[in-house]
């Protein structure tokens, strides 16, 4: 494996549907704005999308992808037969978790969002189009299963590359959003559930070329399958904590109005580096990390760990720095038009700064996980999650009468950063992990290239203001110059202090 053009490949794939999928929310920016129709919506988008990314996102892969490539050395047949009994307990359990939420999903929403028992226009709108979007758990489910076992044999373009025709669906469905008018919503509803069943289906096609896997009643629950339901629940709780402490905030937040779409919209600009930084990476490393532990193979497990840290740093802190200067330009020149105002503007890029502060936690926490799933350990970052999670609420329930809505990101990336450091003392204990001289020295390069990268990046916002204001027709354009201006200085400055070696990218693992 070549982790660079790995990571490269599916990188590429995740952030065209991150584009896509920033059209998709200018849309909905455009036609819902963030009053209480976008606030049902999106709790009734965040509730099966939080599944998508908890499974999708690297919990699903840190349970099956060591169980499964340790039966792959044993061939194929074992690997079948093992990947069979999993598919068969999957949906059963999922089809009837689906019709168990379907039929309590009044229930479900107060426990989701109970502050919308304010407004019970809001509150049945939600209940409504929620029980249309929750089916997508039961496909985009499988479809991530399906997804593991291709990941498990180093195919990541596909898995990263199907959550595309969400976005897709969605944006066709938004063009109409003139003729729809206030059906618009309830047509997203139907929007998400149809891409789910589309994602299934291509997956489908394309795991059968590495495994025919067969639906029945008749299995039994062997000790392999057993201990990946074991691993499975401990890992969705720590591989997703950032979903969860996002869902958790989306709890809290719904007892203001408006909030809830205000994290939303900060939630998606930081996303789109975070699934590079992070999600691509601890993504690509497991399956190849887990066969050297496997092997014991020393030499190659401290090259691949700390590469991947490296990389990991290389991508989030100039992403971390030019959030920190210009959340607001950020903002408004990504969503700033139609029913998103500048108060919204000004809410949501206040949001986007505290996420910011995190941001590098939260693709050290995806990385640093990784490094313990491949030992096949889930139940310790799950602890460090739980922690992480309850600090969470603490700190968010302490202040958000005080402050407002404003505490839960700034509980978030605080709960973020105590659960890497965590998870670094953990790894460092048990000589799971240790720092290379060559990765301290790569550190610093890249500290020094991103604070250059990043003051050039603060005096061209300062020089090109007048066309980054909200009411601009130029600042998306604006601000898309700047970032390509700052992201060709930051790489030339990379190259120049070796920060990035060129040679790396022929480097095998």
């Amino acid at each position: 494996m070549n982790l660079i053009k790995s990571t490269g490949t599916f990188s590429f794939f995740t952030l065209l549907s991150r584009v896509l999928g920033y059209l998709r929310d200018l849309f909905i920016a455009i036609f819902l704005g963030s009053g209480p129709i976008a606030d049902a919506f999106f709790v009734a988008f965040r509730i099966p999308n939080t599944f998508r990314r908890l499974f999708s996102e690297g919990t699903f892969n840190a349970a099956f992808v060591p169980i499964y490539s340790a039966e792959l050395t044993k061939g194929k047949k074992q690997s079948e037969k093992f990947a069979n009994e999993i598919f068969n307990l999957l949906i059963i359990g999922l089809f009837f978790l689906v019709i168990i939420i379907e039929i309590l999903m009044p229930w479900f929403i107060l426990l989701i969002a109970p502050g919308f028992t304010e407004n019970s226009e809001k509150l049945e709108l939600t209940i409504f189009l929620t029980r249309i979007t929750f089916p997508f758990l039961f496909f985009i489910s499988l479809a991530s299963f399906y997804a593991a076992i291709l990941n498990s044999h180093n195919k990541f373009a596909l898995s990263a590359a199907a959550p595309i025709v969400l976005n897709i669906i969605l944006i066709l469905v938004l063009m109409l959003g003139r003729y729809l008018n206030d059906e618009l919503v309830k047509y997203l509803a139907y929007g998400v559930t149809i891409s789910g069943i589309i994602q299934f289906l291509i997956l489908l096609k394309f795991v059968k070329n590495y495994s025919n896997l067969n639906f029945s009643l008749k299995f039994k629950v062997k000790p392999k399958v057993k201990l990946f339901f074991n691993k499975l629940l401990p890992s969705i709780f720590s591989s997703g904590v950032t979903q969860i402490n996002i869902l958790v905030g989306t709890i809290i937040a719904s007892f203001q109005a408006s909030a809830v779409s205000y994290l939303y919209y900060a939630d998606r600009i930081y996303q789109i580096n975070l699934a590079i930084a992070g999600i691509a990476i601890g993504t690509i490393l497991l399956p190849n990390l887990s066969k050297h532990v496997q092997e014991k193979n020393k030499d190659k497990i401290d090259l691949i760990q700390n590469k991947s840290l490296e990389l990991s740093l290389f991508l989030s802190l100039p992403a971390t720095f030019a959030l920190l200067i210009a959340s607001e330009e950020i903002t408004s020149s990504l969503f700033g038009y139609g029913s998103f105002d500048i108060l919204s503007v000004k809410n949501s890029s206040d949001a986007l700064f505290f996420f910011a502060l995190g941001l590098p936690a939260f693709a050290f926490i995806k990385v640093f996980s990784s490094f313990i799933f491949a030992r096949q350990n889930t139940k310790i970052p799950f602890y460090f999650s739980l922690i992480s999670v309850i600090s969470n609420i603490i700190i968010s329930l302490s202040f958000f009468n005080k402050i407002g809505f404003i505490i839960i990101p700034i509980a978030t990336s605080i709960s973020s950063w105590l659960n890497s450091l965590l998870l670094l003392i953990y790894l460092i204990n048990k000589n799971y992990f240790s720092f290379k001289i060559g990765i301290v020295v790569s550190f610093l390069r890249i500290v020094f290239a991103s604070s250059l990268a990043s003051i050039l990046f603060y005096y061209l916002t300062n020089l090109t203001e007048e066309y980054l204001v909200y009411n601009s027709s130029y600042k998306l354009m604006t601000m898309l110059i700047l970032a390509f201006i700052t992201l060709i200085v930051y790489i030339l400055l990379s190259i120049i202090t070796k920060a990035f070696k060129i040679s790396d990218i022929k480097l095998k693992y």
